[in-house]
């Protein structure tokens, strides 16, 4: 993609995105994501109903009147998105491609970040780490996490969240809100999950395609696994072939959804075809 044609597929995004992001998620954001704490804002006179825990006792003594500490909530949040950019994630059979929604939603996601005057980082992960861009604010710094997510071409195929989760884990000391979006057909990341849930905020959001639940009788067809780039006969005909097919794939779906919230995580599931921010607003007003 030459660099006229990247400027205007970013611009093309930042539009549709922003506008959900202002009109609807920042809102929705500010409210579901608390900051760290509180933090001492001013000093008033004592009103009826106020808190005496809060009186502040030296200035009391000093005006000989009943003065109270006022706290503000600490807004400033970290928002990491850790986003799968591994083979299967280029699957579509509609108009989209997965990896087109999943740029989508982490920009939508960024955008609200800012809105809030939050720090915003990105991990693009395969089965190892392919690009980590530290926490920062501001809307350049949202264009480039747009650029990347549009035009990074992985060294891999292959997935593997346990060492993406365990990557966020050593790089991000402080408390962050993380958004995981993923199709999470991988398995074995319990431990590193339950690991990084205990400091962060997470939340999967898997992003699939209708037409990878079933597979369709079509006969002897030759197949490419988009995570090992091999290809071979499959007899779509057999319907042992294709009932193990469904199981392996509602496995990992299962997989998924009892380890995040067996760990205290969110879950969201949203289908190529269906409105991700319905999905969303449904999971931010649930929280």
């Amino acid at each position: 993609m030459d660099t006229k044609d990247l400027l205007k597929k970013v611009r093309k995004i930042e539009i549709k995105t922003r506008r959900l992001s202002d009109h609807i998620f920042s809102g929705e954001y500010h409210t579901s994501f608390k900051g760290r704490g509180m933090t001492f804002s001013e000093v008033r006179q004592y009103q009826y109903g106020d808190d005496i825990r809060a009186i502040d006792w030296n200035v009391t003594a000093r005006y000989n009147e009943a003065h109270v500490k006022v706290f503000e909530e600490e807004r400033e949040l970290t928002m990491m998105l850790m986003v799968d950019i591994s083979g299967s994630e280029s699957f579509g059979s509609k108009n989209q491609f997965k990896k087109d929604i999943v740029t989508e939603i982490a920009a939508t996601m960024a955008f609200s970040a800012t809105q809030n005057n939050d720090k915003i980082g990105l991990i693009l992960f395969s089965d190892e780490i392919e690009l980590y861009i530290p926490p920062k604010k501001g809307r350049s710094h949202v264009l480039r996490i747009i650029r990347e997510l549009i035009e990074f071409e992985p060294k891999s195929n292959k997935t593997d969240l346990a060492q993406a989760l365990k990557f966020l884990s050593g790089t991000q000391k402080k408390k962050a809100i993380v958004f995981v979006i993923s199709d999470f057909m991988t398995q074995e990341y319990e431990q590193t999950l339950k690991i990084a849930s205990k400091k962060h905020d997470i939340t999967g959001i898997r992003v699939y395609d209708i037409r990878e639940e079933k597979m369709p009788n079509l006969g002897m067809v030759p197949m490419l696994d988009a995570e090992t780039g091999a290809v071979q006969l499959v007899d779509t005909g057999s319907k042992s072939v294709r009932m193990d097919y469904e199981k392996y794939y509602h496995d990992r779906v299962a997989y998924f959804k009892e380890t995040f919230s067996k760990s205290g995580s969110g879950v969201v599931n949203t289908r190529v075809d269906e409105s991700y921010v319905t999905k969303l607003l449904g999971y931010f007003k649930s929280r």
